[in-house]
């Protein structure tokens, strides 16, 4: 069994993160790996442990820095990494979506991978568009935001959460799926696993972007959150004060 992780750096909480000429200052931002795509390579490691002779290789759309996140990987029981560049800064879901579709199906060449790994969402951006748009791309079938997995049969029974209730599905590989926080609890890398990581290589492939971004983001800066203390003399001016300036009588 083929299985692919996509993954994704994103700042670390503890970061801090600062504006200049509206973008991000980076300068003092950690980068680590997304914590749904950790649940997400947890799933696909758990699976290969289960199946002989499956390969988990994972895939990130980063530069030469996400080196040491991709050997964390490794650390972690995926078997291949690979670092995807792109000469074209990436913008949007639609552009990390297209550029990882075609470094998916230029590795596996013919044949797509049995199954496909993504995070439900960056905790960045949170869009959450880069995997069903991926999944309609390599032309399989996905579901979102799984919290269960099972291996039935010729396919693979899935659960989600959904608003009162949980969905039951049931898919055939090639398959995409997203993963949700609860799917499972990702293990720690031992000293022994990231030795060993650090002699395996990490492949480099490098993909070329034609599309232009179907969203750009032209400014970004930081929320300001202004405090405003008033004393008033008695419940009047109260009622006077919210029914005039906040409109809610």
């Amino acid at each position: 069994m083929n299985i692919a992780v996509c993954l994704c750096q994103v700042p670390d909480t503890a970061s801090v993160i600062g504006f200049v000429d509206g973008a991000v200052d980076r300068s003092r931002v950690n980068e680590v790996m997304n914590p749904y795509d950790e649940y997400a390579l947890e799933e696909a490691v758990r699976l290969k442990e289960c199946f002989q002779q499956s390969i988990v290789t994972v895939f990130c759309v980063a530069p030469d820095s996400a080196r040491e996140m991709l050997r964390k990987a490794l650390a972690l029981g995926a078997d291949r990494a690979v670092r995807v560049s792109c000469p074209t800064e990436l913008s949007d879901p639609f552009q990390t979506a297209r550029v990882l579709s075609q470094a998916i199906s230029a590795y596996y060449s013919a044949v797509l991978p049995d199954l496909v790994f993504c995070g439900k969402h960056s905790t960045d951006f949170q869009s959450g568009q880069v995997p069903p748009m991926l999944a309609q791309m390599l032309g399989m079938a996905s579901v979102s935001g799984i919290t269960a997995l099972t291996v039935s049969g010729e396919g693979f029974q899935v659960e989600r959460e959904i608003e009162r209730g949980i969905e039951y599905i049931f898919v055939t590989s090639p398959v995409l799926l997203s993963a949700e926080k609860g799917l499972n609890t990702p293990r720690n890398t031992t000293v022994r696993a990231v030795m060993e990581a650090r002699k395996k290589t990490v492949d480099l492939l490098t993909v070329t972007l034609h599309e232009e971004p179907l969203v750009v983001m032209k400014d970004i800066e930081p929320l300001e959150r202004k405090k405003l203390c008033r004393i008033l003399s008695d419940e009047k001016e109260l009622i006077r004060l919210l029914s005039q300036e906040r409109h809610l009588f």
